[in-house]
């Protein structure tokens, strides 16, 4: 960002047509500047040579390179936070978004279409979301991330696990940065991980079915979103409908709510923690991914009132660390991990619930 405040754009996109909608719609903020305009990843990289802006949004198809291609380019030599900007929410172009968001890039927006409120609503998103992914200044790859000192680590060999038969679920909140840092934890267990597992993952309007495919195609476990009234399964992972909260009952059935989004969000973390803290208490296990803003700091704490076991990410392995950070410093995470601890923790978990279901079985049998 330069002395005069704004926030400088490259926008990298092969369409004639949609270098003028970007361009129209970012000069419409005077926080906002485009340097430079690639129509080629050839081009983008070419620029990144002697231009450096505060931020690149990202077409996902192009001729040469493609969306991908570039990403991974951009963060071997030079990383930048990277907005992606899809012209199609169809499932499979929403699965390469999420396969570039894997390779480095931070968020992903639909491109605005059409005239009216709905493209305003959705050329504001897309500004706003520019400006927030400018202000992530480091663009770490977390699993290479090292721990710093300022880190209230938790030494993972002493963490004393709940007794085997105690939990019920295992509930995750993340924003920015959230989807790899998701997928480095769960890929760690097994198909038949004997717990379900809720995700609310902030994301824009559109991304859902495509972030399912996804999670489907690199996880063992299945994905869903479940109805109205469903009762959770174990080797599951759950995400919300879109745009609604989610919560559980003490019998772990989902039951959705339309009412407003909650400091932006809809589903909100906030809201399903919260349910956890008052209906399953100790039976439920809370973990805080990396994210900006503050969603769910606060109902973390009262899971870990009501007993629960509740983590939060550290700081190192974190892109941003809004909202773990704010957990932590309310003392609402009784563990403070980086992912690929958390999902040791979780295989030491579900080992020790195998563990005590086979115990009971031959028990019954005896």
């Amino acid at each position: 960002m330069k002395n005069d405040g704004k926030t400088k754009v490259l926008v990298v996109e092969d369409s004639i047509t949609a270098q003028k909608l970007l361009l129209s719609i970012f000069n419409q903020d005077p926080a906002l500047e485009v340097i430079a305009v690639a129509g080629s990843g050839e081009e983008a990289l070419k620029i990144l040579e002697t231009v450096a802006p505060d931020v690149v949004t990202m077409d996902i198809h192009m001729p040469g390179m493609n969306g991908l291609d570039v990403t991974r380019k951009i963060m071997e030599s030079k990383p930048l936070p990277i907005v992606l900007v899809s012209e199609s929410c169809l499932v499979q172009d929403v699965e390469r978004a999420f396969q570039i968001i894997e390779a480095g890039a931070l968020s992903a927006v639909a491109k605005p279409i059409g005239t009216g409120a709905g493209f305003q609503s959705a050329a504001n998103r897309l500004k706003q979301t520019v400006k927030d992914m400018s202000q992530v200044k480091v663009v770490r790859r977390w699993p290479k991330a090292q721990a710093s000192e300022s880190d209230k680590r938790t030494d993972l060999k002493k963490i004393d696990l709940p007794s085997a038969g105690d939990l019920s679920v295992v509930a995750i909140g993340a924003s920015t940065g959230g989807p790899n840092a998701v997928v480095e934890i769960l890929s760690k267990l097994n198909k038949d991980f004997p717990l379900p597992l809720v995700l609310i993952q902030h994301i824009a309007p559109g991304f859902l079915g495509g972030m399912v495919e996804w999670l489907s195609q690199t996880l063992p476990l299945k994905v869903a979103i479940p109805e109205e009234g469903e009762q959770l399964l174990p080797g599951t992972l759950y995400l919300s409908k879109e745009g609604k909260h989610m919560a559980l009952t003490e019998t772990l059935k989902v039951k959705y709510s339309g009412n407003g989004p909650i400091a932006g969000h809809r589903p909100a973390v906030s809201y399903l923690f919260e349910s956890l803290s008052v209906n399953l208490g100790a039976r439920a296990l809370g973990i805080l991914l990396t994210g900006m803003g503050k969603d769910g700091a606060k109902e973390l704490l009262a899971m870990r009132r009501a007993g629960a076991l509740t983590i939060a990410q550290d700081q190192a392995s974190s892109v941003v660390h809004g909202m773990p950070g704010e957990a932590i410093t309310l003392g609402a995470a009784s563990h403070v991990l980086n992912p690929q601890e958390i999902g040791e923790l979780l295989k030491r978990l579900a080992g020790k619930k195998v563990l005590k279901r086979n115990k009971t079985a031959e028990e019954t049998r005896g």
